[in-house]
């Protein structure tokens, strides 16, 4: 069976990509150029703006599937399915990635069911085997005590999903040149039982952290939910986000979506800083790909200073305010 190579599904937003649509180039390319394939994205959307469909292009996709209607404004589940589900069909990819976002947990289970393969979701890494070409899926399994490596050998296309800010984008290629194909949609396709009246975000501003450049993450060695003002007041004076442990979430010092880590957000900014917090191995697969990690921490054995490009031996409470009016002085 002609395939049709690697494909990457990026998602749009008021006709604008969103930042993981680039992200997944980045895999994306990678499993490409290891299978001597084409690499494609598959934009689905209203009036998506011009420039960004380029920028796809001179990050690394070959090809982008271009399916545009008023009823793809918005997402729902259905017509996204039936549409994506469509191009599977005439164009038959070998590979599909998306992101492990709220549309890609949606879209992508549904997806395989429609078209009979299997699906892995979360992954943290993708890779192709020797010999059979076909894609090995890791993702941690059992609370993130091992990693277990998933295989499609028997149906296609073989899925995927990814976390957000787990992989940087590709650079830019200025020059490069790609193809636009702007594909005909069946108008029964773009049917809906549901209809959208509006949209309301669950989670607070302060809390979308996969977004921040700064985070200042509280854990267990806070020891009360009174204690996470330092973490605040330090993230104050940064102008960073307030993340935490699944530790501090689970004993209900704070809300849900401040967690980092394997059962909560993957993030990538400038500088994270985790403040009691022991470094749990589900708890660094969220933070460690950060660009300078600072931990504060009494134990010198714990494993967050693994991966710390600076570490303070002590007690938190002392060296939180310590650092507070260190930042404090150099601001007046």
């Amino acid at each position: 069976m002609a395939s049709e190579g690697v494909w990457t599904f990026a998602e749009t937003e008021e006709g604008r990509l969103r930042s993981v649509s680039y992200e997944l180039l980045t895999r994306g390319r990678e499993l490409a150029d290891k299978l001597g394939a084409e690499l494609s994205a598959v934009v689905l959307g209203d009036d998506v703006d011009r420039g960004d469909i380029q920028e796809l292009i001179l990050r690394g996709a070959d090809k982008v599937y271009l399916a545009e209607s008023d009823f793809l404004r918005y997402f729902l589940v259905e017509p996204y399915a039936n549409v994506l589900g469509f191009l599977i069909k005439s164009y038959k990819p070998d590979i599909l990635i998306a992101g492990a976002t709220t549309v890609g947990r949606t879209l992508m289970p549904y997806i395989a069911i429609k078209v009979n393969t299997g699906l892995t979701a979360d992954c943290t890494g993708l890779d192709i085997e020797e010999g059979t070409g076909n894609l090995l899926q890791t993702r941690p399994a059992i609370g993130g005590n091992i990693m277990a490596t998933i295989k499609t050998p028997d149906h296609r296309p073989q899925m995927a999903t990814v976390r957000p800010k787990s992989t940087p984008p590709p650079p830019r290629v200025e020059g490069r040149e790609g193809e636009v194909i702007r594909v005909q949609i069946p108008v029964e396709l773009l049917k809906s039982r549901v209809e959208r009246l509006g949209f309301r975000s669950t989670e607070a501003d302060e809390a979308n952290i996969q977004d921040a450049d700064k985070i200042v993450s509280g854990g267990r060695g806070l020891k009360k939910p009174e204690n996470f003002a330092l973490i605040r007041e330090l993230a104050e004076k940064l102008g960073a986000a307030v993340g935490a442990s699944r530790d501090a979430v689970d004993r209900d010092w704070i809300s849900y979506p401040h967690q980092v880590g394997l059962s909560g957000k993957t993030v990538n900014p400038e500088l994270y800083v985790a403040v009691g917090i022991s470094g749990a191995i589900q708890h660094l697969a969220g933070m460690k790909t950060a660009d300078t990690i600072v931990a504060i921490n009494n134990d010198p054995d714990a494993q967050i200073f693994q991966v710390a490009d600076f570490g303070i031996v002590g007690d938190l409470f002392e060296v939180m305010p310590a650092l507070i009016e260190e930042l404090e002085n150099r601001s007046k």
